[in-house]
């Protein structure tokens, strides 16, 4: 548990299902104040609908947590939306849509809680981008290009926002069995199934949620405070 002397309100975006859930509930047993923003809220106490490309939809949410839970100095971004679809085939409305949501949600997210952390002289941002970030995949353009955005972008904040005791990580999960990963495998798309990528994994196992979580809750912590600018894959070392 957390020391009680350290306890902060932590706000996790995409917190309603997934890999946001999970790192809402690590946060949440650690002894944080947390609370989640998704367009589709979870039954936990602290969890409100907010779309993440929509800064007056994050300003109004994160108006409401202030008030219940005080000033916001940990933010995970977790809310992302995929596209399966042919680079040829996808139009420009479609594009800014997946744009919008995994790479401008985090523009609207950090830029709305830094001012809670710079009066604070301290803030912990970590990002959830994605391990295709770093290999590509096909099919997936507007996607692997957001969340590469989202890599960018961390690696910018972290210097600009280190003086302010602000640390901005990143965490690009690979081959995590979400919904996501068994839509890829049903479609085709994984070049096998996934108990055939297991074997190819060198940890021999398909990722949790839990391990993201575990990845997030160290980063978030005070002894994390000389981390900053990273980015931290969990993937079981398919990418290293």
């Amino acid at each position: 548990m957390t020391d009680t002397s350290t306890v902060r309100t932590a706000v996790v975006t995409g917190g309603g299902s997934g890999i946001g859930a999970a790192i809402a509930e690590r946060l949440r047993n650690d002894g944080h104040r947390v609370a989640i923003l998704d367009l589709n809220p979870s039954d936990a106490k602290f969890s409100y609908v907010a779309d993440v490309s929509d800064r007056a939809s994050v300003d109004a949410a994160l108006d409401e947590i202030r008030k219940e839970l005080g000033p916001i100095t940990i933010l995970v971004n977790a809310a992302g939306r995929e596209l399966y679809k042919r680079f040829h085939n996808i139009d420009i409305e479609t594009w800014n849509q997946i744009v919008a949501v995994n790479l401008n949600g985090v523009f609207h997210c950090v830029q709305a809680v830094l001012p809670d952390m710079r009066d604070a002289q301290w803030g912990r941002i970590v990002n959830i981008s994605s391990s295709s970030a770093q290999s590509g995949q096909q099919f997936m353009t507007a996607y692997v290009s957001s969340k590469a955005g989202v890599n960018g972008l961390t690696k910018s904040l972290a210097l600009e926002y280190g003086p302010d005791g602000i640390t901005v990580n990143a965490v690009p999960p690979g081959f995590v069995d979400t919904p996501m990963l068994r839509k890829s495998e049903a479609q085709g798309l994984l070049g096998g199934t996934v108990e055939e990528h297991i074997q190819r994994t060198p940890v021999r196992r398909v990722g949790r949620p839990e391990d993201i979580a575990a990845a997030c809750a160290f980063l978030v912590s005070e002894e994390a405070g000389y981390i900053t600018g990273q980015i931290l894959g969990v993937n079981g070392g398919r990418n290293t």
